[in-house]
């Protein structure tokens, strides 16, 4: 189902949180029905998520001023399979952490939950595992909020000859099973936007695009990627010296402080169209 390290997530957290999309968050906090909303968080890890909302929720109480706060305090359930990242959820009021095989999307998690959300999952998951999350919320009338669906493009400066190679190397390997069936990958929330939609919600996608370079992140997360990138291509081609080659080219440009790297994402939201 995707292994990822507490140290990996702590690495990308900053850059996720630069990343996504407030305008898209704030327009599906504003969908939230009054009262207090029960928000419950897909492959949570450590809570990054969490914490992202929680001050976007801040943001949205002082916009607010003046009119009634309803935001401020969700129930949280966090979900994860990964026992040792759950462990790392700071405990807080409101908020249960919980480990879940989410293989399987069982019914009781989607109870009382206004708004299913959860970050860089979307291209690890299948068309049929995905297909099943758009109809639980469709059964409860949830919102959903789904960021950082990593879609296919990679941009590296300054270029070397194989990048496109690696790129869609990295692309094919993002299609093989995950853990959840063959993986959507690059086109995750394109279809996630055409199986929301046809459950009966207005879908809104906003780009949510990583651009890395010594400014705006430590040296180590271009490093973790380029090496995570030559792995993926390394496992769909016969001749690993080409990739080795690229790795060495691309992990140097880093270490002279010349390296960006852009990284596509997209955010999407789901709201439930109101009856006229």
């Amino acid at each position: 189902m995707g292994d990822f390290s507490a140290d990996w997530l702590r690495l990308r957290e900053p850059a996720d949180h630069a990343a996504r999309s407030a305008a898209l968050t704030q327009d599906v906090l504003r969908a939230l029905p009054p009262g207090r909303p029960g928000i419950l968080d897909l492959a949570c890890g450590t809570g990054s998520n969490l914490r992202y909302l929680r001050g976007q929720i801040l943001i949205f109480d002082a916009a607010s001023s003046g009119r009634q706060k309803s935001r401020s305090d969700p129930e949280w359930l966090l979900v994860d399979h990964d026992p040792s990242l759950l462990a790392l959820v700071p405990p807080a009021p409101n908020v249960r952490a919980v480990e879940h095989d989410l293989r399987a999307l069982d019914d009781h998690l989607f109870d009382a939950r206004s708004l299913v959300t959860a970050s860089a999952l979307l291209d690890l998951v299948s068309e049929s595992w995905l297909r099943e999350l758009a109809s639980h919320c469709r059964a409860r009338q949830s919102a959903a909020l789904f960021a950082l669906s990593y879609d296919g493009r990679l941009a590296f400066e300054p270029a070397e000859p194989n990048d496109a190679l690696i790129r869609d190397l990295v692309n094919r390997h993002q299609r093989t099973d995950k853990g959840f069936g063959m993986a959507l990958g690059p086109s995750a929330a394109a279809a996630a936007a055409d199986l929301f939609t046809s459950e009966g919600y207005e879908v809104r996608i906003a780009a949510s695009d990583w651009v890395l370079n010594r400014a705006s992140a430590p040296d180590q997360l271009q490093e973790q990627l380029i090496d995570g990138w030559a792995d993926a291509a390394s496992a769909m081609l016969s001749d690993p010296a080409i990739v080795e080659e690229w790795r060495g080219r691309r992990r140097d440009h880093v270490a002279s402080g010349r390296s960006t790297l852009m990284v596509g994402h997209q955010d999407l939201a789901a709201f439930v169209r109101q009856s006229a």
